[in-house]
């Protein structure tokens, strides 16, 4: 009888250049640089690095920045549409809706030649952020901000979400966010693109299967249930009630364990750090010291009932950053999703490049 590994799991499915895990030990890499290494740069830099196979010089780099910063305006008829989306539901699906009809106004939609491919890339990275913030604006009845193409990727989002330019602290860690959500192999959403992309659909059709699959609470939708999972707890009380009866009775506690990670999650760390320099200037802890004590008596739970340690993961921290940047808990996913839209056109651009549609087989019983 065959053996079906439920999930995939430990499944290879494809090679790749463009990003290597060590779940094992911890490290994770894009195009062979580590992810500490690459933390410290811009996301224009990495975005660049993820989608053309190698780092920049000073002059492919600012071109590719003037191109992103030039593409950032979005069509007014894509705002007005945005105007009838739900105000109530979770920013993802305006997003999702919103790309399908981007790909109504983009001459090179339905080409998948490599030429139309890069054009399609840099109106897609550029854009993801100015539709997240326009929808925030919306649904709290204020004007609309402009992008502005004077700042970095990351400040110009807080820019355009708040009306007031960030920190420079908060700008640093609204691009190092997106640049620990740009890539990270086969999760589900890249590989559902995959799978599309491998069909010889079209960029934009790949990216909304991407959008769909980002959103379930166990893949991108784990950084709101973190936040909401914070706002449950509330205060130092409740931690460990809260631990223990969601250990008790088998419940996953959002934000800790990992299909491929069997130690501390490497972007989790730089998270932590962000995180606790972010609260730092604001000057209240309550999040980020919430998050730890969290993070010391789930370790220990774990640890006295003789069972293996579960780590935080990256939405763990990722969800007290954006607490503390003020982000409401229905803005968490697209925000991921601005992060990784460079690594899925990666992934799409590499799947094109020498393809083989992905039809795998299933084990009657």
């Amino acid at each position: 009888m065959k053996q079906v590994k439920k999930g995939l799991e430990g499944v290879v499915a494809l090679d790749t250049q463009i990003s290597f895990i060590d779940g094992v030990q911890g490290i994770l890499k894009y195009r062979g640089i580590e992810i500490e290494q690459l933390a410290g740069l811009s996301y224009d830099a990495v975005s660049y690095l993820l989608i053309y196979g190698k780092m920049p010089d000073t002059g492919e780099l600012a071109e590719f920045s003037i191109n992103l910063r030039k593409e950032r305006k979005v069509d007014p008829r894509l705002l007005n549409m945005l105007k009838f989306c739900d105000f109530e539901n979770e920013s993802l699906d305006a997003l999702r809706t919103a790309i399908s009809v981007c790909a109504h106004f983009d001459e090179d939609s339905h080409d998948i030649s490599k030429q139309a491919n890069v054009r399609k890339t840099i109106r897609l990275i550029a854009r993801f952020p100015t539709i997240v913030a326009a929808f925030y604006r919306m649904a709290n009845g204020l004007e609309v901000v402009a992008p502005d193409p004077s700042l970095a990727h990351g400040a110009n989002f807080l820019y355009m979400l708040r009306g007031n330019r960030p920190t420079e602290l908060e700008a640093q860690a609204m691009e190092k966010d997106f640049i620990l959500s740009a890539e990270h192999e086969l999760n589900p959403s890249t590989f559902a693109l995959r799978i599309t992309a491998s069909t010889l659909s079209d960029l934009h059709s790949a990216v909304i299967s991407g959008l769909c699959t980002l959103k379930g609470p166990l893949h991108g939708g784990a950084r709101k249930g973190v936040m909401d999972m914070l706002d449950d707890i509330g205060s130092m009380d409740n931690i460990g009630k809260y631990v223990q009866e969601h250990l008790e009775h088998k419940q996953r506690i959002m934000g800790f364990g990992h299909r491929v990670y069997k130690t501390y999650d490497p972007r989790a760390r730089i998270y932590k750090d962000i995180a606790m320099k972010v609260a730092m200037e604001k000057g209240n802890n309550h999040w980020f010291d919430l998050a730890r004590e969290i993070e010391s008596i789930m370790y220990h739970e774990m640890v006295e009932n003789q069972h293996k340690p579960i780590y935080p993961n990256v939405d763990f921290y990722s969800g007290v950053l954006y607490k503390d940047l003020e982000i409401p808990p229905y803005l968490a996913t697209s925000i991921f999703a601005i992060g990784r839209i460079s690594g899925w056109i990666a992934h799409c651009l590499e799947q094109y490049s020498d393809n083989r549609v992905i039809r795998p087989r299933a084990h009657f019983v």
